[in-house]
């Protein structure tokens, strides 16, 4: 059984946030792999299916961002599951929009979502990082990610999801590499990027 955690904070107020894109990566996952209608537990909603073959509860927190952990622990505990069981789906300021990376510990690059899970399961999960850009000055870094996303991301931000979402099987069988690979290459292929990227962290 593997857990996979969107990021985000509940509440239509956040829904197009940009900090809100690890929401929208696991209610794509939901919706296109035919997931169990969400129901609330564990400090959060779950819903529940499978990918290739593996059972995958995908949980969203509706702790907060800055409590996520909470939500996390207590979905981990019920499940027995370790660190290496867990997937989190994250926005990331250090890469730009629509880049996915893919890697299990390091820093935490203070996002809060990450800070909380670390302190409650300890920091060796995967995390699937979501490119939403940098705004260029750290003074505008707290505004950026709690502002919605521009109507002119809409494309590229849906085609994400939707990529992240058929390739989660990747994910939920350990190819990492391939994920990101296959993501990269579908955005590519809409017209997102110019050059192929293959590296993986």
């Amino acid at each position: 059984m593997l857990l996979f955690v969107g990021l985000g904070n509940p509440g239509a107020k956040y829904a197009r946030n940009r900090h809100n894109v690890g929401f929208m990566a696991v209610n794509e996952i939901a919706r296109r792999h035919g997931f169990a209608p969400w129901r609330r537990r564990f400090q959060g909603e779950t819903s529940e299916g499978t990918l290739e073959r593996e059972r995958v509860i995908l949980l969203k927190p509706t702790t907060y961002m800055n409590d996520s952990g909470r939500a996390v622990q207590e979905a981990a505990n019920f499940f027995k599951l370790g660190m290496g069981a867990v997937t989190v789906f994250q926005d990331e300021l250090e890469l730009p929009p629509g880049k996915v990376r893919v890697k299990i510990g390091g820093g935490i690059a203070g996002h809060n979502g990450l800070r909380s899970i670390s302190s409650h399961i300890g920091n060796d999960y995967r995390r699937v990082r979501l490119g939403i850009g940098h705004p260029g000055v750290k003074e505008l870094v707290h505004h950026h990610v709690l502002s919605d996303f521009a109507r002119t991301d809409d494309a590229w931000v849906a085609a994400l999801c939707e990529a992240v979402a058929d390739n989660a099987g990747q994910l939920a069988t350990g190819h990492d590499s391939t994920f990101q690979n296959r993501v990269h290459l579908a955005m590519q292929g809409k017209g997102f990027f110019d050059v192929r990227e293959t590296d993986a962290e």
